[in-house]
Parts: structure tokens; sequence; C-alpha cells
């Protein structure tokens, strides 16, 4: 093939909306763009109501469908529906992340019959009556698919949906751009806030929802008998009563609650941490790139056995500790553990440095969607 590769990306959103998918499509957007023999333009939905515009976001064309707002997760956009069909009729390629319903939707309704790539982020957990509907149109897209894309093997066993389609799945981590995780200017970011600077630093960053399991960790932090304390980064439904739980056990002076953090404190939040804690409770979590940003800093990580791909990325007594979700009390252990056990705490994070840096890697990461992508058009 002499012509270009051409890729259309397709989700929800862009950024600067913040979530780990709106990270990935931008990467992907950005870095594959850079190669001389692919272009890519990339379609989702303009946040909140408002019409289509298109936008050069550093050197990515991108397109955001006009929206009539947004119902059960998920953009109602009739323009969607037609921008798809337009921009998909000259692709090689549609690169789709889900869980997305309407681009599903879209490509039914397109007519297109080219390749198509699905990147499985996680099955849809919490919106029953949504799947119930979707389900049909789901089955459609999987069926469809040259390539179903998951970043573990976790992804492929702990959904209801994909052992089907074992035989399309490759396994693609997701990856870091580690050097300009490490240019930063690190600072003494939490020891500033803490109530006594010698305190082990325990870190946790993520929305304030049910899934995060941020209640058991403030729940296991107050067994805690030592000194440490907890700093927890981010907005959420249920921020008050977290901060009522934490004054409920009488902790205040050992837990702050530092809000949404730039991306550049973030850094340094992670860069200055002792332990980086992610306690989450449902499969809704179903990889966490927080744990990467903490392991690239070389900081050992205590997560979750959830049947996703979360203990995948921080492995048990390796990089980090697992425990069972919801297990206050083994939560508890290992923190105080890892409090106790300087030793232990460097050791399990250089290997979690050196786990990123040869497995979580972007520019390994790249490479090898690269080598997927030209497959598929046997390039």
């Amino acid at each position: 093939m002499n012509r270009k590769i051409r890729i259309l990306e397709v989700n929800k959103a862009y950024f600067p909306h913040t979530g780990g998918i709106e990270t990935l499509v931008k990467q992907y957007s950005e870095e594959l763009g850079k190669y001389k023999n692919i272009e890519v333009r990339t379609l989702v939905c303009r946040e909140g109501r408002g019409k289509t515009y298109s936008e050069n976001i550093n050197g990515v064309k991108l397109t955001r469908a006009g929206s009539t707002g947004t119902y059960f997760s998920c953009p109602l956009s009739f323009s969607f529906l037609k921008l798809f069909r337009k921009m998909s009729e000259n692709a090689d390629i549609v690169h789709i992340h889900v869980p997305f319903p309407l681009a599903d939707l879209a490509l039914l309704l397109s007519g297109y019959k080219g390749k198509v790539i699905v990147s499985w982020h996680s099955d849809i957990i919490k919106q029953k009556k949504l799947l119930m509907f979707y389900r049909p149109l789901l089955k459609y897209l999987l069926d469809r698919a040259d390539c179903i894309l998951t970043a573990t093997e976790g992804h492929i066993n702990g959904s209801e949906f994909l052992p089907e389609y074992r035989y399309k799945c490759k396994i693609l981590p997701y990856g870091l751009n580690t050097e300009e995780y490490m240019n930063i200017r690190k600072t003494p970011f939490l020891a500033e806030k803490a109530t006594n600077p010698d305190c082990v630093k325990i870190f946790f960053t993520g929305r304030l929802v049910y899934y995060k399991g941020v209640d058991v960790l403030i729940k296991s932090f107050r067994r805690v008998n030592y000194n440490c304390e907890l700093f927890l980064a981010g907005t959420g439904v249920l921020e008050n009563e977290l901060k009522e739980q934490v004054s409920r056990y009488n902790i205040s002076d050992r837990v702050h609650f530092l809000g949404f953090l730039p991306e550049e404190q973030l850094k340094q939040a992670y860069a200055d941490c002792d332990i980086f804690v992610l306690p989450s409770v449902e499969r809704s979590e179903a990889f966490g790139i927080v744990q990467l940003e903490a392991m690239i800093y070389g900081k050992p990580v205590i997560n979750t056995r959830l049947s996703s791909g979360v203990s995948y990325v921080s492995i048990h007594g390796k990089t980090g500790l697992t425990v069972q979700p919801k297990n206050y009390r083994q939560l508890a252990e290992a923190i105080e553990l890892l409090c106790r056990n300087k030793n232990i705490r460097k050791q399990l994070g250089k290997s979690a440095h050196e786990r990123v840096m040869t497995e979580f890697n972007e520019e390994i990461i790249i490479k090898r969607l690269y080598r997927i992508l030209s497959d598929e058009v046997n390039l």
C-alpha cells in the first residue's frame, strides 16, 4: 500500500475532558499521526449541549459532534451519526473505544465496509437497564470487529462478553510517556501539607465515587497504628460523605482532602508519596492508569484483586501488595506492613519503576499498535 493508512479514532470525549480513556485516545491520535504513512482523524462528541465544530489540537484533526446532552453517561447526538457515516467513507480502519453505544449504532447505520478495531476498556457495570437494550448492539459490534484490543488478560477473563471472542483479542497495555513524567520539578508537595512532615505519606487520586472504595480506605486507615498520613486527591459525589466519615472517626489531622490537582501538582504528589493505594471495589475499575503514574516514580502500589485488569498492572509481591476488595482489615495490614518496612517499600518501588519502563512505556506500546494496524491492512 503506497498511500497513507487512514484511521478514524472514535470516542465519547477528548481532551481537555479528563479520564483514562480520553488520555489514551489523545495519545493514540497524536502519536500515530507522527508516522509518515498514517493519517488520523478523530471524532468525538462535545461536552454539554451545542453545535458541531472542528479544531486542530497538537496536530490532531478533531471533530466534536454537536450534542443535546448526556443520558446514562452517553452523549445523545444525531450529528455524530451523520459525521461518522461521512468520515468513515474513506477510512481504512475505524477504531472505536468502548463502552460507547452511540458509536456502535453509528457503525451499524453507516454501511461502512472497512476494517473495525475495538479497544475494549470495560464492561458496562452499573447501568444494568441500559445494558438490556444495548446488548444486541454490543453483540453486533463484537461480531463485526476484525480485532479487539484489551489492556490485560484480566479484561478478557473478567468480561461477560469477551471470552467468546478470545480468538479476536490482542493484548495492548496502556502506556505512559515516561520522559514526560520523569522531567518534573520535584517538591515536598505532600510533606508541606502534612500535620507531621516526617510521616509516611499514603496517596490516592481518583474520582470520589462508589467503585473507587475510598470509604473502605478511610475505614482501613483508621486501624493503622503508625506515623502515617493519608492524602486524597480528587472530587466527586461522595466527597462530603467521606469528609463526614473522617470527622466521625476523629482522624481529620491525619487525612487530607486535596481536591482537584492540576497535572503538574498531581505528578509532584506521586513523586512525593511513599505508598500509593488504589482500593477499588468494583470491576468498573478496569485497569487503573494511576497505578502506572505512581510506579514510574518508584512507588509501591496497594491494589485490589478485582476480576478486571487492575491486579495485572501492579503485581502482588513484586511491585506492591494486592488485597481482597472491600476487606478493610487486609488493606489496613498491607498499609501497616509497608509503613513499617522502608526496605520493602524501596524494593517493591524499584521493581515497579522497572516494570513501567519495560512493559508500559508509551514508545513501545505505540510501536505495537502500529504493527497491529499495519497487519490489519496488510501493509
